[in-house]
């Protein structure tokens, strides 16, 4: 592979790629499982941008980190590994940020752009751009074993869900309950039927802020159902629509969904059977909305596993 990038291709690649999440949605469910493969710490475009260097290679890539820094805290470095010599990186875009001055950070706000600040008032580093940066994929290292999420792989056919069967095996049930009660909500559950659940395996109920599950779930089903709740909490399905705008039912189902599948995937445990049935059928080949829905899932399954593993913000701030 070439050592630079052409960007016009990129920027073509991108497009051609989102063309085919908008036209089916088995390749919507492919994608997901492949951001599952990942992890979900890389953004969309840089999620599409690896699979076509990947392409280019002729591999199936497996999981992605920078070469580390030189206290071995970071990236490859810190799993133990190192990058052979003479491997050609992959390419990322890279967030650039710097700290604006109080006139900068004024204009900003004066713009409409959102300033972050610090308890006393001070800008904090902001984004300000990108740049292509490297990363290295497992193949290409050598040292301490390293186990990758699972990999999972779609099944074609299945049209109704399956109920998850069996034991959680990923031990974040409690953490993901907490996660809903940190976010000003009560937590419940509650027999089939009962008042404002109905038939449905979990509800949110904004006026009030309450999440009932079904307490007759699997383990397993019980741990999706609950992340399932909290993604459509943390998408802004909730509070987060503006007076007298409904968002498409269809559209909330399948990011809620696609964010459960994404962390529970990283967690080990594989909701494929149950999953497959909330693909993006309602659509339509909306470019605009296709990117905008994937954004989002990636955003909230990415802040999720951070939130169950903060050690996992070590790769937020290096990817």
């Amino acid at each position: 592979m070439a050592s630079t990038i052409d960007l016009e291709q990129i920027k073509q690649d991108f497009d051609d790629r989102l063309a085919l999440l908008a036209e089916s949605p088995l390749q919507w469910a492919e994608f997901l499982d492949q951001v599952a493969v990942f992890g979900a710490h890389y953004s969309l475009g840089n999620q599409l941008l690896l699979l076509s260097q990947a392409e280019q290679r002729g591999i199936v890539p497996c999981f992605f980190l920078p070469f580390g820094n030189a206290d071995a805290t970071t990236g490859w470095k810190a799993h133990g590994r190192r990058v052979r010599r003479g491997e050609t990186a992959y390419k990322i875009w890279a967030p650039v940020r710097r700290r604006p001055t109080d006139a900068q950070a004024e204009q900003w706000e004066a713009d409409g752009r959102t300033v972050r600040r610090d308890a006393s008032g001070r800008p904090v580093p902001q984004i300000v751009g990108f740049r292509l940066a490297s990363t290295f994929e497992l193949g290409q290292t050598d040292g301490d074993p390293f186990d990758p999420p699972t990999v999972l792989r779609h099944r074609q056919g299945r049209v109704l869900p399956q109920l998850l069967t069996g034991d959680d095996p990923t031990g974040a049930y409690d953490d993901l309950v907490a996660l809903i009660r940190a976010d000003g909500y009560t937590f419940q559950l509650v027999a089939p039927g009962s008042r404002h659940l109905g038939a449905a395996n979990g509800v949110t109920v904004p006026g009030l802020r309450q999440v009932l599950i079904r307490d007759d779930l699997s383990d397993a089903q019980r741990v999706k159902t609950t992340a399932h709740e909290l993604a459509h909490l943390r998408c802004g399905h909730v509070e987060q629509v503006p007076a007298g705008e409904n968002l498409h039912r269809g559209r909330c189902e399948t990011e809620a969904e696609s964010v459960a599948h994404i962390v529970c995937a990283a967690l080990d445990l594989d909701t494929k059977d149950y999953s497959d049935a909330y693909v993006l059928g309602w659509a339509d080949g909306d470019l605009d909305l296709i990117r905008d829905c994937a954004d989002i899932v990636l955003r909230v399954a990415r802040q999720i596993l951070t939130d169950l593993d903060p050690a996992a913000a070590e790769l937020e701030a290096a990817l």
